[in-house]
């Protein structure tokens, strides 16, 4: 049980950039503030729906087009510091994003790094947990065809 409303999850939105390519391979990039590998994620847009904000989000955040699902893979919690120093509890929701390109330049490209990595050693390298169960469990999906 939350101890205040305060502590009531904020929704957030999530691509989980992948591609096919001797195995499944997932897009991470870097947070802008600690470095740590995560994906491109934002909070929910007005006249967009949650994976066309999470579209939005990588394309923006790694620079990748391609065909988001509609359908989520699933979700997990994080705290995010605002810069008042204050935690907010997060609730992301995940949608696959079957990367088609990744543009020559894009709004943060140099505010952080991107790098593919085979999906095992992805759901290793973030640090939540239920964001590794998320990415390690995408195996079990039909993959899509290239």
């Amino acid at each position: 049980m939350l101890d205040n409303e305060q502590d009531a999850p904020r929704p957030q939105f999530a691509a989980l950039p992948y591609r096919i390519h001797e195995g499944i391979e997932v897009l991470l990039i870097s947070s802008r503030d600690t470095g740590r590998w995560v994906l491109p994620k934002g909070w929910p847009m007005k006249g967009r729906t949650p994976h066309g904000t999470a579209a939005r989000e990588a394309l923006e955040e790694a620079g990748v087009v391609g065909k988001i699902s509609t359908q989520p893979v699933g979700s997990y919690h994080y705290r995010k510091r605002k810069k008042s120093g204050q935690d907010v509890l997060c609730h992301v929701t995940v949608f696959p994003m079957l990367v088609e390109r990744q543009r020559k330049t894009w709004p943060e490209m140099h505010q952080r790094r991107t790098c593919w990595f085979p999906l095992e050693e992805a759901a290793t390298l973030v640090n939540e947990p239920e964001l590794q169960q998320v990415i390690a469990n995408f195996t079990q999906l039909p993959q899509a065809k290239t």
